[in-house]
This record gives C-alpha cells, structure tokens and sequence, in this order.
C-alpha cells in the first residue's frame, strides 16, 4: 500500500500508471544514449556538464541526485571517453572541477537533437487535447523531478 500524499488528486492507480509513463518514457529516452556507448546516467551527467560547460563533481552530484562517490566513478567513465576532463580548482584544491571536451559537447548536441526529434515525432501523433494537457503539465513534471533528485539525496 502507498503511503498517503496528502492530495485528492493521485490514488494509488494513478501515482502507478504516472510511474510506468515516465519510466516508458525515460528507457527511450535511455536508448538513444545507449546507442552511444552510455549508460543513461552517464548521458544525463554529459548533458548537464555541457549546459554548464564547468561544473564541480559535488555540484554535479546534487544536481542529479546521486551521491558524490557514484557521480565520480562516472565522471571517470566519460573521462576515458575522453568526453570530460577534471582538473583541481583553483581556489581549493580539494574541489574537483569537470570541463566539457570538445567531443563531449559534440556528443551532447548530437543527443539532444535526436531525442528531440523523437519527442516531436512521438508528439506530432498525439491530438491538440494531449499536446495542451501536455504543454501545461510541464512545469509540474519538472517541480517532481526536481524534488525526487532532492528527496533521493536526503535518503543517501
């Protein structure tokens, strides 16, 4: 039994079939990434490293929502890749600081554009209802991934 949320608005049935859509959703998403020699984790990481271009690995950590030691091992699998790099920083030598490569962005924007072009073409199959019932469920979806990497950190 599911512990109660405190809302009217999700029964067990519900807070379920959300959670298969969003793991459906996310094993795509996984695959294209897959297709590159990462895991999903490991692209997830690359494309957050990308949009920052320079991030630190605690940083990184939180943002992701993983402990600091697991987001190391694979900032080292995308450094063997050659798609990252680390370096000390410069104010505190016990920071480690992650820079995007050359390839590693590349990468990064060739993700990007493929699953956006798998999200249009899926989204371009649905009715204008979906689309808009979509469109304004967008910031919500993002406040719980938001605070289900916060909540997953707490519990590390």
């Amino acid at each position: 039994m599911t512990p109660p949320i405190g809302s009217p608005h999700f029964d067990d049935d519900d807070i379920h079939r959300l959670r298969i859509a969003l793991g459906r959703i996310a094993r795509s998403v996984g695959r294209s990434a897959a297709d590159e020699g990462l895991t999903r984790s490991q692209s997830l990481l690359l494309t957050t490293v990308a949009k920052h271009g320079t991030i630190g690995v605690r940083e990184l950590a939180e943002l992701e929502g993983l402990n600091p030691t697991m987001c190391s091992r694979m900032v080292g699998k995308l450094e063997e890749a050659q798609l990252v790099t680390r370096s000390s920083d410069a104010g505190d030598k016990r920071v480690v600081r992650i820079h995007i490569t050359r390839a590693g962005s590349q990468l990064s924007d060739e993700l990007r554009a493929r699953r956006t072009a798998m999200f249009a073409r899926h989204l371009a199959e649905l009715d204008d209802d979906r689309l808009d019932a979509l469109h304004d469920a967008l910031p919500a979806l993002e406040a719980l991934g938001e605070r289900m990497c916060r909540g997953r950190e707490v519990r590390e």
